[in-house]
């Protein structure tokens, strides 16, 4: 076996369908977002402007959120020396799940080192808990959620995205007597568009299903507290368990549930994902916890956002950019070749300094490649001229169409 022929080979295919992922090489300028230095390619940094981080709110740069970080590091130091049992668990961890609990209008909360981990590790142990389970999963789920079913061994329903007559025809179809989950998503990243999270609880109670939501996308973003679509949708009590993360709109890093106490004793109990695994800095709990006490308390930040986001959409409309119509913060601006996609993102980056990264398989369907904004409170009008006048320069030199508004 020629090992490293297989490895050459594995990349090259990545290469000749124009999905091999390049990582910038980066550098955020500290409270001037979306402001950063660029090094890769240069002869020393040079400045751009980040539009595709999920940062969404600039938490990350908040003065309190910084400051918390600081004095918890010179209060504790840097890690937090170990699992959870094993010398890991610190009160900013157990602060951090009281407030999440709260937040969701739930018992309690239990932290993971990111979402990720906390998707794969609760479904694949709720799934093996419960005998003969059956997840039902939007076809649309995202990586991590595949990956925790797929672990569990359970039996798998996919069902088409939102499409609430075939999750009830599968349901239907199923033995009453089985447990069964509902897996789906309250925003979709990619298109941007919501769950219907009521009208899926209505199936579960219908059908004896538990309710799994994935809020990564939406806590801090949506809700007067920043609780999500759930708490914007007064849905949360409805649902079994509600999944989040601190990576992006809280500006940190890391995951959690939140539940009633059973649960949540039986995932801190039995998932390996969990059980296993270095916990959380001290340093990076306390950073999280002063971003969700401040967004509980603020909508400052989630407002200029929305306006943001909605600013940008109507003057890439305007420019005949094709941009995907959605009702959230997610700006997606569809390209559908993979090539021209990273093409664009390049031009952008060299020539503009704007940088944007291009959204191809396995993230999104073939044919569906494109470029995903993400605008935050900073990104000015100003900006977004520039911006757009850029995408519309390349998007005529590449030949590509624009579609002038009516």
């Amino acid at each position: 076996m020629d090992y490293s022929k297989v490895f050459t080979s594995a990349i090259d295919r990545l290469h000749a369908e124009g999905r091999y992922r390049v990582f910038i090489d980066i550098l955020r300028n500290k409270g001037k977002f979306p402001n950063a230095r660029c090094f890769a390619g240069h002869n020393g940094p040079k400045p751009i402007t980040v539009w595709c981080s999920n940062d969404y709110l600039a938490m990350g740069q908040h003065p309190a959120v910084i400051g918390a970080m600081e004095e918890a590091l010179h209060d504790v130091g840097a890690g937090s020396g170990g699992t959870r049992n094993i010398g890991g668990n610190t009160h900013y961890h157990i602060d951090l799940e009281h407030e999440l609990a709260d937040l969701h209008g739930k018992q309690g909360a239990l932290l993971f080192t990111s979402g990720y981990v906390s998707n794969e590790a609760t479904l694949s142990t709720m799934a093996k808990i419960l005998p003969g389970c059956i997840i039902y999963s939007d076809e649309l789920n995202h990586a991590s959620m595949i990956a925790g079913i797929r672990h569990s061994g359970c039996v798998k329903r996919v069902f088409r995205h939102n499409d609430l007559a075939h999750l009830e025809e599968l349901l239907a179809a199923d033995d009453p007597a089985l447990p069964k989950l509902i897996a789906f998503e309250s925003v979709y990243s990619m298109d941007g568009d919501v769950a219907p999270i009521h009208a899926i609880c209505d199936l579960a109670d219908k059908y004896n299903a538990l309710t799994y939501l994935d809020e990564v996308h939406a806590v801090g973003m949506y809700g007067a507290r920043g609780g999500g679509i759930s708490e914007r949708d007064e849905a949360a009590h409805r649902l079994t368990i509600i999944e989040g993360t601190l990576g992006k709109a809280f500006g940190v890093m890391g995951g959690y549930i939140a539940a009633d106490r059973q649960i949540i004793d039986v995932i801190r109990s039995y998932a390996p994902g969990f059980i296993f695994t270095t916990s959380l800095s001290p340093v990076l709990v306390s950073g999280a916890l002063a971003s969700v006490r401040h967004l509980k308390a603020s909508s400052e930040e989630r407002d200029a956002q929305q306006a943001a986001a909605a600013r940008l959409k109507a003057m890439m409309r305007e420019a005949g950019l094709p941009v995907m119509d959605t009702t959230t913060h997610i700006v997606p601006l569809m390209v559908g070749d993979p090539v021209k996609a990273k093409k664009i993102s390049d031009i952008l980056l060299a020539e503009y300094g704007v940088y944007v990264q291009p959204i191809n398989y396995p993230t999104v369907p073939r044919g569906t490649e494109r470029l995903r904004f993400t605008p935050g409170p900073a990104h000015d009008e100003a900006m977004m001229a520039e911006l757009v006048a850029a995408l519309s320069e390349i998007w005529g030199r590449l030949e590509l169409e624009l579609k002038k508004a009516a």
